[in-house]
């Protein structure tokens, strides 16, 4: 065969099996993964910590009144949700026993000082008596023993007035006992507020609560014109919390409304509960919204700020890659590469960066998508809304 007749016959078959080729090598290479690119640009960033379970609206008052003793409710004077005042008359159990004590005491009492009248009286008497005795033997009408026998007559009935008087005292005090029974069987507000629950209808039995068992109280009653959020944080943030650190409270009651508190307290003791992480309780108090009505047990989280910047480098904190790095698309190759960066003040929305990028460098933060990752091919997302 000659050079021509193969040229004639075996080219045109190369030429197929090279276009057949590049036609699988063009189908089976990897499409472009569209990735959603964001500009670094400068803003606030804040250093946060927030609760580790949902927080809790409290009253600054709150009692839960049970009586001392047990009892019959005889006068139940308020219902739920009434206003009350101080030193109001709430509860009172059936008491007509005390009461007679109370009765019997007192006539005991008036019947000891009736005594003392008779005694004193009659020592008054024996003690004049002896004076008079006391004259007649100085001027010799009467002997020794007689006038021994007047002042020994005088000082005994002396004597039995002074405990005439102590019976008075005990009668007296036998009262104050009867009285102080039956405020066991009372119960009155200790502070003006709102009666939350009661336990028990007039004429069925109160039972207080004994050491130990959790009996539900007669009465629970709030003030509900002061709150606070009372919010467990965890532990290792314990120590960055101080009073006086600004926060910000969410209340689910109120999602697009949140308000603006500081830390009042920090606990000086770490709960440790079965079978849930250690925390730490803080209190906050918080702004209230004159035109929101807030109910105490309302739930709510806290976010912390332990320091702030402003007008720094920042970059959203779902963009960070663990070992603080980025993913950039570079626009020559049009593949995916990563840069070590310099992370400073972060929460988790933003993250200072420090070093590392620029002003207007465009960072992947879609890092979630499928793909995604160090020399993938990759184009720009094209944005929602012309944005």
């Amino acid at each position: 065969m000659n050079t021509s007749f193969l040229l004639r016959r075996v080219l045109p078959a190369l030429l197929v099996v090279g276009i057949a080729v590049g036609f699988f090598s063009w189908k089976t290479q990897a499409k472009p993964i569209s990735v959603v690119l964001k500009s670094v640009d400068r803003g606030r960033v804040e250093s946060t910590v927030v609760n580790t379970r949902a927080g809790t609206v409290e009253a600054c008052q709150r009692t839960k009144l049970s009586t001392i003793m047990g009892g019959r409710i005889e006068y139940l004077g308020v219902k739920e949700g009434d206003k009350v005042k101080k030193g109001q008359l709430l509860l009172k159990l059936w008491n007509d026993d005390q009461k007679a004590q109370q009765t019997l005491a007192e006539a005991q009492r008036t019947m000891a000082a009736q005594r003392v009248k008779e005694v004193c009286t009659t020592a008054a008497s024996s003690r004049r008596e002896a004076e008079r005795q006391t004259s007649l033997k100085n001027k010799g009408f009467v002997s020794d023993a007689r006038e021994d026998t007047a002042r020994s007559e005088a000082d005994a009935r002396g004597a039995a007035c002074e405990t005439a008087r102590a019976d008075v005292a005990q009668a007296a005090a036998r009262v104050s006992v009867t009285r102080v029974e039956q405020g066991r069987m009372v119960l009155y507000a200790p502070f003006d507020g709102t009666v939350a629950k009661i336990v028990g209808e007039l004429g069925e039995y109160s039972t207080p609560s004994p050491p130990g068992v959790p009996t539900p109280p007669a009465i629970d009653l709030i003030d509900e014109t002061c709150l606070y959020v009372k919010a467990p944080m965890d532990e290792v943030d314990a120590p960055k919390i101080k009073a006086g650190l600004p926060v910000r409270v969410s209340l689910d009651a109120l999602p697009k409304q949140p308000l603006v508190g500081k830390v009042r307290r920090v606990a000086p003791y770490v709960l440790a509960i079965e079978k849930q992480a250690r925390t730490v309780d803080v209190e906050i108090d918080f702004e209230r919204p004159a035109d929101v009505n807030l109910l105490v047990g309302y739930s709510a989280d806290v976010e912390i700020v332990l320091s702030g910047r402003d007008k720094v480098l920042r970059v959203p904190t779902a963009a960070l890659i663990e070992g603080s790095r980025v993913m950039m698309l570079n626009a020559e190759s049009g593949k995916l590469e990563e840069r070590k960066v310099k992370a400073g003040l972060a929460n988790w929305e933003f993250t200072e960066i420090v070093e590392g990028l620029a002003e207007g460098d465009r960072i992947v933060t879609s890092l979630e998508r499928e793909g995604v990752k160090v020399g993938a091919r990759a184009t720009a997302a094209e944005p929602k809304n012309g944005k």
